[in-house]
């Protein structure tokens, strides 16, 4: 059985401190430079699960590099360089305190608050009579709050975040834009590749007094994908949508009690189920990049890892 990686270790030259966050380890090196290792660490509902999933950091990580690369034009980005499969290293940002999510259609928590009864969320008000996965006229942004590890994100408005200061009103608008214009250009690849971007998230920081994009784009992680083909039958008959993203795993943790709440315990993650989850991130992979995905190998990933950023950082 493939090996995955689930914790790190190293040490590198000019290494401040690291952080730990629910799937990544970021190395800062001399106040200048952020390694960060996508581990195969797998997290739903804030909490991160008992078992790794071989592969996943490596799918992720090469995913987000190629979204980077694909949309720098748009606005600038954190990534310097991908000297393993497993790891980014890029400049060092300070990061706004929300994430921006951007949503063009309604689903997932949006769809379970709008059942409720719940008509406006982070301040944008919702029309009636709206169904599970209807498209929005235009895309909507619904930020949150970045939580600790541990901790949950919160929904929080445009208002709340200039109140709270967490953002400048013309760094707010500058967020705004770079969201929507990264969101349609995603929204145009995935088309190309029989796709449609449901949703997503984007992190964003300044470096050197310019606001950059950060940290992952348009992963599984961290959007949520439908097929094209069947969407619209699908929706009419009120059917489940066919979808690439994390959400299988999800529903597999609600179909066996779990949604992270208080006294829950993560069902048993048998081999089966690890493999399925693995196999499930590959044909997410393909289908998102067009591409094969080559393995890495894994007899050895944090020895290949140390000795792949010791020879970039020389």
């Amino acid at each position: 059985m493939s090996k995955a990686l689930t914790k790190t270790d190293f040490n590198f030259p000019g290494q401040v401190n690291v952080y730990n966050g629910k799937v990544r380890d970021v190395y800062n090196i001399n106040n200048e430079k952020l390694v960060m290792v996508a581990t195969d660490r797998i997290s739903a509902f804030d909490v991160v699960l008992p078992k790794g999933i071989p592969y996943k950091g490596q799918m992720l990580n090469q995913i987000a590099a190629k979204f980077l690369d694909a949309t720098k034009d748009i606005c600038p980005n954190w990534k310097l360089a991908t000297p393993d499969p497993m790891v980014t290293v890029g400049v060092m940002c300070k990061g706004f305190p929300v994430e921006m999510i951007v949503r063009g259609y309604l689903c997932g928590s949006a769809w379970r608050a709008y059942k409720s009864g719940v008509r406006e969320i982070c301040g944008v008000k919702l029309p009636e009579g709206m169904r599970e996965n209807q498209k929005f006229e235009t895309p909507i942004i619904t930020p949150t709050t970045k939580a600790e590890m541990g901790l949950h994100d919160e929904d929080i408005s445009k208002e709340e975040i200039l109140r709270q200061c967490l953002a400048t009103k013309e760094e707010y608008e500058i967020l705004e834009k770079y969201t929507l214009a990264l969101f349609q250009r995603g929204t145009e690849i995935a088309a190309e590749r029989g796709l449609i971007l449901v949703d997503t998230k984007y992190e964003f920081g300044m470096h050197n007094g310019e606001i950059y994009l950060m940290d992952e784009i348009h992963t599984p992680d961290s959007s949520r994908y439908f097929y094209s083909e069947g969407y619209q039958e699908r929706f009419e008959k009120g059917e489940a949508q066919k979808q690439l993203s994390k959400e299988f795993v999800r529903e597999w943790l609600m179909e066996n009690g779990f949604q992270g709440k208080e006294g829950q315990t993560v069902p048993e993650m048998t081999e089966e189920i690890v493999n399925s989850i693995s196999e499930r991130y590959i044909e997410l992979y393909e289908h998102i990049t067009g591409e094969t995905f080559v393995k890495a190998d894994t007899d050895n990933i944090s020895e290949r890892i140390d000795k792949n950023i010791k020879n970039y950082l020389k």
